[in-house]
């Protein structure tokens, strides 16, 4: 069950819950995020439309997501609507849920590693983390992406720092950033050809650097950089350098060359 740092959600707040009695009048359901907690869905908030049957919209067992209208902590639940919440705002509720359930997975692991349960891994930074990074899945990107550092200096104990960083890069690849551009290249020197292949060759050798890089013809003079990197701004970094190592080259037999930055499909 993925957890919130706080008892009881907000008024407004989108809401995981498990469906599991239907009456008549309305349809209990367990939420996910909030232990011990239960929402209340009358048939007057299940379907914008008349309702004639509720188990036409509902059912036992079901996984909902729908919109809180009143807390009560008295009663031990909340009042809360399915049909004022669009599709989007629903599919984009579960995701995130889904993403935290594994989320929480990966605290469990890396509880497990330091001989202590979920319960004491929320206790002692589980919220903390909340608190920190949103959630809990954002702590692991970062702690997979920088390092333990990133989260000792948000004041994460060392050991758990570490824990969770070792489940992370074990277990969330980075993003992939793909970018391309195109270098336009002509040389009339008579070892032209060798001068175009050395151009390529420089475009492509990227030393040390994580990004990778690959040229393609498109039709001479035109030529196709691509860069794969897990930042944008490196990968950015990493097409201007490919295409200014190749164009020297080619300004150096005393040729010309022009760079153009391919538009992103996004």
């Amino acid at each position: 069950m993925v957890r919130k740092s706080q008892e009881w959600p907000d008024e407004g707040e989108l809401i995981v819950g498990t469906v599991y009695k239907v009456l008549n009048y309305g349809a209990f359901a367990k939420l996910e995020e909030y232990q011990g907690k239960e929402a209340f869905i009358h048939i007057s908030e299940v379907s914008s439309g008349w309702v004639k049957n509720i188990r036409d919209h509902v059912r036992e067992n079901q996984k909902i997501v729908c919109r809180v209208l009143r807390v009560n902590p008295k009663k031990g639940h909340v009042d809360a609507s399915l049909k004022r919440i669009r599709e989007d705002q629903r599919t984009k509720k579960i995701q995130h849920w889904k993403i935290e359930q594994k989320a929480e997975k990966f605290l469990e692991l890396s509880a497990k590693s330091l001989d202590k349960s979920l319960d004491d891994a929320y206790d002692e930074v589980g919220y903390e983390l909340m608190d920190i990074f949103g959630d809990v899945y954002g702590a692991f990107e970062t702690a997979s992406e920088e390092g333990a550092g990133s989260l000792t200096e948000e004041g994460i104990p060392q050991d758990w720092a570490d824990a969770i960083t070792e489940v992370a890069q074990r277990n969330i690849t980075p993003p992939e950033v793909h970018i391309s551009g195109y270098v336009d290249i002509e040389t009339f020197v008579p070892n032209g050809v060798e001068i175009i292949i050395d151009a390529l060759k420089a475009a492509e050798d990227n030393g040390d650097e994580e990004e990778e890089i690959k040229v393609q013809c498109v039709g001479a003079p035109r030529y196709r950089i691509t860069v794969k990197s897990t930042d944008y701004i490196l990968a950015e970094k990493a097409l201007k350098a490919a295409a200014d190592r190749c164009i020297a080259v080619i300004e150096e037999s005393e040729g010309n060359g022009s760079f153009l930055r391919e538009l992103d499909n996004n």
